[in-house]
C-alpha cells in the first residue's frame, strides 16, 4: 500500500467507500481491506447507518488506531430542511458522527456539499474551532469548485486560520458529461491545473467511473440510464478502447489501468473504491503497482493520437 500525507495524517491512497455498506452482508470487506494494508475508510453523516456499522466494527475489532476515518457533513439533503452549509449544521453533524463512531476525533472531515450563497468566512472559522479542539485532524471540501476552495483558503490565510487541506471531487479517466448526483463536482482540466499548481491532495470519489471500464457496459447497451446520462460519449468510448488495448499489452485488467490513471496525476491523489467482492478489492489493490508513462497517460486521455513505443 502507498500513502499520502494530509496535515500529518497518513492515509492509504486506496480508500474504501461505504455508501453501499448495507449491501455487503457484513463487514468482511473492511477486514480484507485492513488486512491488505489499507487504512482509510470513506463515509458520511448522510449515509446514516454506515457510520453506526463502522462504529460497531471499530468497537468489536479494536481497530480505531489502525484506521483513518474520512467522514463528511453539511449535505443539503441531510436532516432538517433549509440551509445546511452553516456553522450550526457542521457542529450538529460532526457531533453525531463522533457519537456513531464511538471516537473522540475524526481524522479527515469534509463538507459534503457547497452552498455558493454562503460566505466562506464563518465556515472556515467553525472548522478551525474543531481543529483547535482536536475533534478533527484535517479539514477538506467535497464537491466544492476549486475557485470556492481558493476563496476559503485566502480568507483563512488573511485571518490567521487554517484553510482546506484536501479536496474530494470526482476524478476518473472517463469524464462525466454532467453531475452524477445533484451538487456534485467533477475535476475538469482547470481543476486539475489548479491542483497541480497548489499540490493540494485530491481524494477522488467514483474513481473507477461507476464500473465504466469493467466490460459490463457497451455503446449498444443503454439499459443503465445513469451510466448513459453521465458517461456515455464518443470520447469516453475511445478512452475505453485505449484502456482495453493497454491492459492487454500489460497483462492487467482495464479497471486497473483506469484506476492507475487516477493514481498517476501530477499532484497527490487517492482513490475511493467501492468493491462488491473480494476479487474486485484485489483487482483494485493490484493497480497500485502499475507504472504508466506520461505518454501513456496522455494517450489514454486522448491528448495524443499515438502511444509512444
Amino acid at each position: 500500500m502507498k500513502f499520502i500525507d494530509v496535515n500529518g495524517v497518513q492515509l492509504s491512497r486506496l480508500m474504501i467507500g461505504t455508501g453501499d455498506i448495507k449491501k455487503w452482508n457484513g463487514t468482511e470487506m473492511l477486514d480484507q481491506f485492513i488486512a491488505a494494508g489499507g487504512t482509510t475508510i470513506d463515509t458520511a453523516h448522510q449515509y446514516r447507518e454506515a457510520e453506526k456499522i463502522i462504529g460497531q466494527w471499530l468497537r468489536e475489532t479494536g481497530n480505531r488506531d489502525r484506521v483513518v476515518i474520512l467522514t463528511k457533513g453539511a449535505h443539503h439533503d441531510d436532516g432538517s430542511p433549509g440551509a445546511r452549509v452553516t456553522p450550526e449544521a457542521i457542529a450538529k453533524d460532526l457531533s453525531e458522527s463522533l457519537e456513531r463512531f464511538g471516537t473522540d476525533r475524526i481524522d479527515l472531515y469534509a463538507l459534503h456539499r457547497d452552498d455558493p450563497a454562503v460566505a466562506v468566512g464563518p465556515i472556515i472559522e467553525e472548522l478551525n474551532r474543531h481543529l483547535e479542539a482536536g475533534t478533527v485532524r484535517a479539514i477538506g471540501a467535497s464537491n466544492w469548485t476549486y475557485s470556492r476552495i481558493q476563496e476559503a483558503n485566502e480568507y483563512a490565510a488573511n485571518n490567521g486560520l487554517k484553510g482546506f487541506m484536501f479536496d474530494s471531487v470526482n476524478l476518473s479517466l472517463a469524464l462525466a458529461k454532467e453531475p452524477r448526483w445533484e451538487g456534485c463536482v467533477s475535476a475538469d482540466e482547470a481543476t486539475s491545473d489548479w491542483h497541480k499548481r497548489n499540490q493540494m491532495p485530491l481524494l477522488s470519489w467514483s474513481a473507477q467511473a461507476g464500473g465504466f471500464f469493467s466490460g459490463l457496459f457497451s455503446p449498444e447497451d443503454r439499459s443503465n440510464a445513469e451510466m448513459v446520462r453521465v458517461y456515455y460519449s464518443d470520447d469516453n468510448w475511445e478512452r475505453y478502447r485505449r484502456t482495453v488495448k493497454l491492459a492487454e499489452e500489460k497483462g492487467v485488467s482495464p479497471t486497473q489501468i483506469a484506476l492507475s490513471f487516477v493514481l498517476n496525476r501530477p499532484f497527490p491523489t487517492a482513490a475511493i473504491i467501492g468493491p462488491r467482492s473480494a476479487s474486485e478489492l484485489d483487482d483494485s489493490l493490484k493497480a497500485m503497482n502499475i507504472e504508466l508513462t506520461r505518454e501513456q497517460l496522455e494517450w489514454l486521455n486522448l491528448e495524443r493520437g499515438e502511444i509512444a513505443e
